[in-house]
């Protein structure tokens, strides 16, 4: 092997022996797997402060996803133990919401800068369990912490409002008081930054928490709530099971948990939302999408080419936010060939080697899906211009490799299109013109985020206004927004009460409370005159 890869591996193993208290060498029967590892690290819940082993007898495999290297196991977390979570969580609720909003903020600032110090070892775990490149790991913690530094701003965001003398003596105002306990359900493709969209937000605003890590990528969740601990998080404030629909359902149904995040599938999402909403709990559910890039024939050609091949196959293609289809409108279908040769430059390998552009993809069972997707677009009639299911790496060839795939001539019907592939996949449509492309998108059931590519101010005004989409990049491939702001998918892309951090996110973290409150500068010992009317307040007296 390569020095480089060797020193890489003793780096890992150093930090797998050193940060992770939740790992232990165990023998046991993995539970998704059909073969019998003999020492195996198991991942740990996290419980009012302590990293406890799982009673549980089911267990899921961790798969690194470039080699098939077994690199954990993860507790399918026991009711007595997920009980446990929510009781540490409910029991700490009390103290932390009292603890003041200067010394709530003074602990996330002490989490960003252990997050600044160990970003590094988040990345290297995520590219271990998620095959990112390290490149992109980094990326995913960094876009993470930023949620996390806007968390730092609680005490402005929690303000409520004021307004005095609405009637005689009489003044109102609100505040935002926190929900309680609260959960957390994260998916695989982004296992550092959608943590961090949703506990330090809420813990920030006084909650407790209960997290649900994906069961694919749990270790850097494990190392984020280790560094909440050393960033001075009381014991009981985070908590992590793990597991998967049993866990989902028992989250769902807990009477004291007040409110549920969950970014993933639609399905799953659908799921989450209508079970937690049922039992009477806020949900916030960010799921599936299929975002739009659309190619004006006036915009700059380079610049606009080299924006798809990086936001359709960045991370292989699974983001959320990923630009899965390309609308390409008059003229601008002639660019088509040279984007073919751009995206034949891309390097396919691990996410730990130098120059890495896209690793694999998540499990055996995802590169399947993405094949028979190719496939079926080929017998639906489209064209496959770039075809990556033939793609082995040599140096790894049991990796779930697949090589970056172009599909021209698509329609609206077929399943390359109405599905969200989730892979290193770029459907290519035309359109005669922008408002063609315009209704094409504004038809698509997922509303999540789109792009448009123009030197046209008129072009890119008309098209913010009209498309029906929650988030609109401006010659700006992925416009996700900044934690000031709020991600703010929309139509079947989401569902719930109110979109993650930003303003929105505080809100949903949150209750408010409204007092009306009358205190007079007559002599309270006199005695005022009662009255069975309706009170009226602000009338002229």
């Amino acid at each position: 092997l390569p020095l480089l890869f060797v020193q890489a591996a003793m780096s890992l193993l150093r930090l797998s022996r050193s940060f992770v208290p939740a790992f232990k060498a165990v023998q046991y029967r993995g539970f998704s797997s059909s073969r019998v590892a003999l020492s195996a690290p198991t991942t740990k819940n996290f419980i009012n402060g302590k990293f406890l082993e799982s009673k549980t007898k089911e267990w899921i495999d961790v798969h690194n996803p470039a080699t098939q290297e077994v690199l954990t196991r993860v507790p399918q977390s026991t009711q007595e133990e997920m009980r446990a979570a929510v009781d540490a969580a409910s029991k700490a609720f009390p103290a932390w919401r009292e603890t003041s909003v200067s010394n709530r903020i003074r602990v996330m600032f002490n989490y960003v800068n252990l997050l600044n110090k160990n970003m590094d070892k988040v990345a290297e775990i995520i590219t271990r369990e998620q095959g990112k490149t390290l490149v992109d790991a980094r990326g995913d913690v960094f876009r993470g912490l930023e949620v996390v530094e806007h968390s730092c701003s609680t005490a402005t965001l929690m303000m409520g409002e004021t307004v005095e003398n609405v009637g005689k003596h009489i003044d109102l105002y609100s505040y935002l008081q926190p929900l309680g306990v609260c959960a957390g359900i994260t998916p695989f493709n982004f296992p550092a930054m959608i943590p961090l969209w949703m506990f330090p937000l809420a813990i920030a605003c006084g909650n407790t928490y209960v997290l649900k890590p994906s069961e694919r990528v749990p270790s850097a969740s494990m190392l984020l709530v280790e560094l909440a601990k050393e960033a001075g998080v009381p014991d009981g404030v985070v908590n992590v099971i793990h597991g998967a629909k049993d866990a989902v359902n028992f989250i769902c149904d807990a009477p004291e948990i007040k409110a549920i995040s969950f970014v993933g599938g639609e399905a799953a999402g659908r799921h989450i939302h209508d079970r937690g909403t049922k039992n009477g709990k806020r949900v916030q559910s960010n799921m599936a999408a299929k975002n739009h890039a659309t190619i004006l024939p006036d915009a700059a050609k380079e610049r606009t080419l080299d924006a798809l091949v990086g936001a359709a196959f960045g991370a292989s293609g699974q983001r959320c936010m990923a630009l899965s289809a390309a609308v390409f409108v008059g003229e601008a279908q002639n660019w088509i060939p040279e984007l073919v040769n751009k995206v034949k430059s891309l390097k396919v390998t691990a996410g730990h080697v130098p120059g890495a552009d896209l690793g694999p993809v998540i499990s055996p069972t995802s590169l399947q899906r993405i094949h028979q997707l190719i496939g079926t677009a080929e017998k639906q009639g489209a064209k496959i211009l770039l075809d990556g299911r033939s793609f082995k790496s040599s140096d790894f060839p049991k990796g779930n490799f697949i090589g970056p795939t172009l599909i021209t001539d698509v329609t609206p019907e077929m399943d390359c299109y109405t599905n969200e592939i989730f892979g290193p996949v770029l459907v290519c449509l035309k359109a005669d013109t922008l408002d063609d492309a315009i209704q094409l998108i504004n038809k698509h059931p997922f509303g999540n985020g789109t792009a448009i590519f123009t030197r046209s101010g008129a072009a890119a005004r008309k098209y913010q206004h009209e498309i029906d989409v929650g988030q609109v990049g401006i010659n700006l491939p992925i416009p996700v927004p900044l934690p000031f702001f709020s991600f703010t998918g929309s139509r079947g892309s989401f569902v719930g009460s109110s979109h993650f951090y930003g303003k929105t996110g505080v809100q949903f973290y949150t209750q408010i409370k409204t007092i009306t409150s009358n205190w007079r500068d007559d002599d309270i010992s006199a005695g005022v005159a009662g009255s069975v009317n309706m009170p009226i307040l602000g009338k002229k007296e």
